[in-house]
């Protein structure tokens, strides 16, 4: 995706129980791959801020396609339990439309 094609994202931030970063993760994994196998999601990056808050950056088409993707049945509901339960405070997400596209590789050296 190029930034002649710009989506709607989505930044999800969370505070995890403490020792629960691993199970989050797989689980975050699992159920995002799924959104992008099943249901149109363009793809999610995941990292830790330095103020210790969890943030997914999560791209779709479009905000309709995001509300349709997510309104139906969970697509990994023992992952979706596993995430949820790591979670320890969700803050509101913060939606930007239209973005660049968020989930290009860094450049060599970044991490």
């Amino acid at each position: 995706m190029s930034s002649d094609n710009p989506a709607f994202c989505a930044i999800y931030r969370w505070r995890l129980h403490l020792g629960t970063e691993q199970t989050f993760v797989e689980a975050w994994s699992r159920v995002t791959q799924l959104l992008r196998a099943e249901r149109g999601s363009l793809g999610s990056r995941l990292h830790r801020g330095p103020d210790d808050l969890w943030y997914s950056y999560t791209q779709w088409p479009s905000a309709a396609a995001k509300a349709e993707g997510l309104a139906r049945p969970s697509v990994d509901a023992d992952a979706w339990a596993r995430m949820r339960a790591c979670i320890a405070e969700s803050l509101p997400e913060v939606i930007l439309e239209p973005v660049a596209d968020f989930l290009a590789p860094l450049p060599k050296g970044d991490a």
